[in-house]
C-alpha cells in the first residue's frame, strides 16, 4: 500500500499564511448582525481569528515546523483555531505562487456568524492538581444535555483467506459535537462477519457509557414504513409507542404535530405513504417521515445512513436542510454517511470525514477540504462537484491514473491515496483533531441517564394491535385476497363432494375432504407471506431503535389477526361444511370451525417464524411450503401411522406435525356417532364410526377430540414463544454497511440487510465491550452446563460433540 512518491511539503518560509500576508489586498471578514440585519466587516485587527491568514501560524496541512503551541499553557486564555471553522476560500492569484508553479485562489472570506460570538464560544479553564497543571476546554454556550462523541485510534480487523487478519479501519480518530453534522464519505465498504476484532476508544462525553432509550436513534437507508397508513397515523402511532405513559395522549399528539411541521410535512399529513399497490408520498417525503419517527423522543445523537440515496437533488437538499436546521436549533449531534451529495448539500455539512481503504484521508471542515486537495496537487476542477472529485480521487476500485496538479504528472489511485493520507497524518489539522479529542475527553461532560422513559408494555401492545389491525384492513393482500381464494376453494370442495351421503364410499370421501381442509386450506397462508415480510422489516427497524420488544410485537400482531382469521375460518368453512353435508348438529359445526381456526393460527405463527429467519419473500414462500409439505406427509393420511418408518418419520416427525392432531380431531368430530353400510363380503352388515376410526384411520381413541384442539393451541403458543425468545437473537453479530467505508456496528439483534455506521453505534446504543464479553461468557457457561447434563446421560461422546 505504501508508495515511494513523497507528498508535497511546505516549509515555514513558503507557508500559505506567509503567502497570504504578502497579498496586497487585505482580506476582510463579513458577518451578518442578527439584531440589526446589517452586514459588517472587520479589518486586519481581527486577522488572527482566521485560520489561514495569520503569518504567526503554520498552514493546517503543512508539514513544516509550527510556532503554534498545542494546548494552551497554564494560566492563560486562548482561542485555539478549529478545523471546522466556517471559512470559504477561493480565487485571487498569488504572485509568489505563480513563480513556483502553484496557485491558490482567494476570492472571499465569509463568516456566517459574528466573530466575537464565535470567539466567545470557547473558554479555556484550568484545573491545578498535585501532579502539575492541566487544562480543559469547555463550551460556554453549550447546553448541559448535549452529547460529544469521540473515537480515537479505532481499528477493525477481519480474518482473510490466508489465515491472517485484514484491517478494515486503520487508526481512525475524530469527533462530532452538539449542533454539528458530520458527513462520512468514502468508497463502498465491507460486510463483516462474527469474527471481527475492534480496538480503540469510543467515548460519550469523554466516558465509556451506554445511552438510554430516546437519547440516540438512527435512520436506515431504506424507508421501511407501513404503506397503508397516512403520515399523521404513522407518526401518531410511533409517538404513542415511544413517548412515556406519563404524557397524556393529547401531549403525544401535540409532539407528533410539532415534529411533522419541523420536517415540512404538514401539507401531506393526510396522505397515505403508499407502496407497490397504491401511489402515495414521494421519495423525499418518505425519508422525512422516517426521520420524523426517529426524532419524536428528541434524541441528542442521531445517526443517518445515506439519507439522500435515491432522492433527486432538490429532495436531497430539503431533507438535509431540515436535519441540519434541527441540529442547530436543538443542539443535536448528527453523524451521517453520505453518498454522492450535490454541491449544495455538501456545503450544508459542518465537518467531513473522508476515508479510503480504512484510512483517514481528511477530517475537518468541509469548506477547507478543497484547499487540502489543491495544496496536495489534486485541485477540484471549476465545474465539478467537490464531493464527486474527492470520491473519484480516493476510490481505488477503478484504478486509473490521476493527473497531479504539481507538474502535471500522472500517478495511480493508490499513490494518490498514500500521498493524501501521509499529508493529512503529518499536518497541523491532524494534530488539532487529536488535540480537540483530548480536550473533549479531558473536560468529561456529564453522565447520561441509564434508564430511558417510554410507553409501558400494555400501552405498546394496545397501540401495536390497533396499528396492525388498520394495516391488515387496508392491505388487500393480507387477508381479503386470501378470503376470496378460500371462498373459491370451498365452493370447489362443496361442489365436488356435494351431498356426500352415508354410503360405504363416503368413508374415504369424508376423510379426503377433511384432510384437504386441514392441509391445503391452511397451506394457503403462504399467500400472505409478502405482507409478513414487510411487517418483519418494520419490526426489525423499530426494535433496533428500542421502540418496543418482541413480546409486544407478537401480542399485537396475534390479537390484530384474530378477527380476520376467524372470518376466513367461518365463511369458507360453513360453505364447505354444509355443501358437503357433514354430520348434522351445531356442536359438530362449531368444533369444525374451532379446529380450522386453530390450524389457521398455528400456520400464521409458523409463517412469522419463517419470515423472521428468511427475510426474502420468494425464499420464504419456498421454505414455508417445504415445511408444510413435510408435515402433510406425516399427518397420518397419505401414510397411516402404523405404516410410517419408526426411526425418523414416526418418532418424532409424526408427533411434531400439526396435521396429525388436526386430522384426528376432524375425524373424531365427523365419524363418531355415524353408522355406515358394510359393502365387504365378510363382517357385519354395518360399520360404526368408532370402528372406522380405529381400523381405517388408526386414530388414537384414548382421549377426547377437544384434547386435539388444546394441543393445537399449545403448539401455537410454543411457536410464538420461540419467536419471542429466539436464542440466536441474543448472540453478537457484526455487520458493516456495504455502502459506507466508514463504520462498523456490533449489536444484539438479528442480522439486518443494510445496517449502519460503526462501532460508534455499538457504544452509543447497545453494549459496552465489557458487557459484550460478559454476555459471551454467560452463553458459554450455559452451553457447558447443558453439555455436562448430556454427558451424564449419554456419555463423553455427546459432551465432546456439543463442545
Amino acid at each position: 500500500m505504501d508508495s515511494k512518491v513523497d507528498p508535497p511539503r511546505w516549509t515555514a518560509s513558503q507557508s500559505t499564511r506567509t503567502l497570504l500576508a504578502n497579498v496586497p489586498v487585505e482580506p476582510e471578514i463579513h458577518f451578518h448582525d442578527p439584531e440589526t440585519g446589517s452586514v459588517g466587516s472587520l479589518g486586519s485587527d481581527h486577522e488572527d481569528s482566521l485560520p489561514f491568514s495569520n503569518s504567526k501560524f503554520n498552514f493546517p496541512f503543512s508539514n513544516g515546523p509550527t510556532s503554534q503551541h498545542v494546548g494552551p499553557p497554564a494560566g492563560t486564555v486562548s482561542y485555539p483555531p478549529r478545523p471546522r471553522a466556517p471559512v470559504y476560500i477561493g480565487g485571487a492569484e498569488d504572485p509568489v505562487g505563480m513563480e513556483t508553479g502553484r496557485s491558490m485562489e482567494v476570492e472571499r472570506v465569509r463568516v456566517e456568524r459574528p466573530v466575537q460570538q464565535r470567539l466567545d464560544e470557547y473558554v479555556v479553564s484550568f484545573n491545578k492538581n498535585p501532579g502539575g497543571g492541566g487544562g480543559a476546554v469547555g463550551l460556554k454556550g453549550n447546553p448541559g444535555n448535549g452529547i460529544f462523541l469521540t473515537w480515537k485510534d479505532l481499528w477493525v480487523t477481519v480474518p482473510d483467506k490466508k489465515g491472517g487478519r485484514r484491517a478494515i479501519l486503520q487508526g481512525v480518530t475524530g469527533y462530532v459535537e452538539p449542533g454539528e453534522v458530520l458527513a462520512i464519505m468514502g468508497p463502498s465498504g465491507w460486510r463483516l462477519g462474527d469474527n471481527t476484532r475492534r480496538t480503540g476508544e469510543i467515548l460519550i462525553n469523554g466516558r465509556k457509557q451506554t445511552l438510554a432509550f430516546g437519547t440516540s436513534a438512527y435512520v436506515t437507508q431504506d424507508d421501511t414504513l407501513m404503506t397503508t397508513l397516512t403520515v399523521k397515523e404513522a407518526v401518531y402511532y410511533s409517538a404513542e409507542l415511544q413517548l412515556p405513559d406519563s404524557m397524556s395522549r393529547s401531549e403525544k399528539r401535540e409532539r407528533a404535530d410539532v415534529t411533522i411541521r419541523d420536517m415540512g410535512l404538514q401539507d401531506s399529513i393526510n396522505t397515505r405513504i403508499g407502496g407497490w399497490s397504491s401511489k402515495g408520498l414521494s421519495g423525499g417525503q418518505k425519508r422525512r417521515v422516517s426521520i420524523c419517527i426517529e426524532i419524536l423522543t428528541r434524541p441528542k445523537l442521531l445517526f443517518l445512513d445515506e439519507p439522500t440515496s435515491g432522492l433527486d437533488s432538490a429532495a436531497s437538499y430539503h431533507v438535509m436542510y431540515r436535519i441540519i436546521k434541527l441540529a442547530k436549533q436543538e443542539q443535536r449531534t448528527v453523524v451521517a454517511s453520505i453518498h454522492q451529495p450535490s454541491s449544495e448539500v455538501f456545503e450544508l455539512f459542518h465537518n467531513l470525514c473522508l476515508l479510503s481503504s480504512g484510512q483517514t484521508v481528511y477530517f475537518g471542515s468541509t469548506s477547507a477540504a478543497n484547499e487540502f486537495f489543491s495544496l496536495n496537487g489534486f485541485p477540484c476542477p471549476s465545474l465539478r462537484n467537490p464531493s464527486d472529485h474527492y470520491l473519484r480521487t480516493v476510490n481505488k476500485d477503478f484504478d486509473v491514473d490521476i493527473e497531479q496538479g504539481l507538474g502535471g504528472r500522472k500517478m495511480s489511485t493508490v499513490e494518490a491515496i498514500n500521498t493524501l493520507v501521509k499529508s493529512y497524518n503529518s499536518s497541523e489539522a491532524y494534530r488539532e483533531v487529536e488535540q480537540r479529542v483530548f480536550e473533549i475527553c479531558l473536560q468529561g461532560g456529564r453522565r447520561l441517564e441509564k434508564k430511558g422513559s417510554q410507553a409501558g408494555f400494555i400501552t405498546q401492545c394496545h397501540v401495536l394491535t390497533r396499528r396492525s389491525f388498520v394495516n391488515m384492513y387496508r392491505d388487500l393482500g393480507y387477508y381479503w385476497l386470501r378470503l376470496a381464494i378460500y371462498i373459491a376453494l370451498c365452493l370447489c370442495v362443496g361442489t365436488i363432494f356435494f351431498d356426500i351421503g352415508l354410503s360405504y364410499g363416503s368413508i374415504q370421501a369424508r376423510g379426503s375432504m377433511l384432510m384437504f381442509v386441514a392441509s391445503f386450506l391452511t397451506f394457503m397462508a403462504i399467500g400472505g407471506f409478502p405482507s409478513f415480510v414487510e411487517d418483519m422489516k418494520i419490526f426489525t427497524r423499530e426494535r433496533l431503535n428500542g421502540h418496543y420488544g418482541v413480546g409486544a410485537f407478537v401480542v399485537g400482531n396475534t390479537f390484530s389477526s384474530l378477527p380476520y382469521l376467524f372470518l376466513i375460518s367461518v365463511i369458507p368453512g360453513a360453505m364447505a361444511y354444509y355443501l358437503v353435508g357433514l354430520q348434522k348438529g351445531i356442536d359438530h359445526f362449531a368444533y369444525f370451525v374451532v379446529m380450522l381456526y386453530a390450524c389457521m393460527l398455528l400456520v400464521e405463527s409458523l409463517m412469522m417464524i419463517v419470515a423472521s429467519v428468511v427475510p426474502d419473500f420468494l425464499m420464504g414462500i419456498i421454505t414455508g411450503a417445504g415445511i408444510q409439505g413435510v408435515m402433510m406427509l406425516n399427518g397420518g393420511f397419505f401414510r397411516l401411522p402404523d405404516d410410517l418408518p419408526k426411526p425418523f418419520w414416526k418418532y418424532p416427525m409424526y408427533y411434531i406435525a400439526f396435521h396429525k392432531y388436526a386430522n384426528q380431531g376432524f375425524f373424531k368430530n365427523e365419524f363418531k356417532g355415524l353408522t355406515f353400510p358394510n359393502d365387504l363380503a365378510v363382517g357385519p352388515r354395518t360399520i360404526t364410526g368408532d370402528e372406522i376410526l380405529r381400523n381405517t384411520w388408526q386414530v388414537e381413541m384414548g382421549y377426547s377430540k377437544w384434547v386435539d384442539v388444546a394441543v393445537m393451541i399449545g403448539m401455537n403458543w410454543s411457536i410464538a414463544s420461540i419467536f419471542v425468545d429466539d436464542p440466536s437473537r441474543r448472540l453478537l453479530s457484526v455487520l458493516h454497511s456495504p455502502s459506507s467505508n466508514a463504520l462498523v456496528v456490533i449489536h444484539l439483534r438479528p442480522p439486518l440487510p443494510r445496517l449502519f455506521l460503526t462501532a460508534l453505534l455499538e457504544q452509543t446504543k447497545l453494549l459496552s465491550e465489557e458487557a459484550a464479553n460478559q454476555l459471551a461468557m454467560e452463553i458459554r457457561s450455559i452451553k457447558l452446563r447443558e453439555a455436562h447434563k448430556n454427558s451424564n446421560n449419554n456419555g463423553a461422546g455427546s459432551f465432546c460433540s456439543i463442545l
